[in-house]
């Protein structure tokens, strides 16, 4: 059974590969991109499914803040997990007002990623089924 699925988020091929190979052994399954833009085109297609994005901060094009922002606007459900070689303190500020979950430094241990993939899947489960129980308890209202 899948513990959680994820996008893996980076314009380095070879890291892509290899960590979605990491996170596959675990139970995850895991949708890839390698740009902001081809992120946005696979939660297009699969945002029903995913429940965490990790995400690269430093990429061409639409870098990880900008992409961070899109997804907050188009699927504010979904938790992000910024990862970054390139941390600095305003661009970790810049991703936790933007909404994002966590932040982690790139060469990150597989067992930290791996809870903060965790809590945020179960972050995102439990607001969803908030939003099913006070629709839940809309419907009862309006029937009795």
């Amino acid at each position: 059974m899948t513990i959680a699925n994820l996008l893996l988020v980076d314009d380095e091929t070879a890291f892509v590969d290899a960590m979605a190979r990491r996170l596959k052994k675990r139970d995850f399954e895991v949708f890839t991109a390698h740009s902001g833009m081809d992120a946005l085109d696979v939660l297009s297609q699969n945002g029903e499914k995913i429940e965490v994005v990790i995400l690269d901060v430093k990429m061409p094009g639409m870098d990880g803040i900008e992409t961070l922002a899109e997804i907050k606007r188009k699927y504010p459900l979904i938790e992000v997990v910024m990862l970054t070689g390139h941390a600095t303190v305003s661009s970790a500020i810049d991703g936790m007002k933007q909404g994002a979950f966590d932040y982690l430094m790139k060469p990150c241990d597989m067992a930290v990623l791996v809870d903060k993939v965790n809590e945020a899947a179960a972050k995102k489960r439990q607001q969803e089924e908030k939003i099913i129980e006070a629709r839940m308890k809309a419907i009862t209202t309006r029937r009795a």
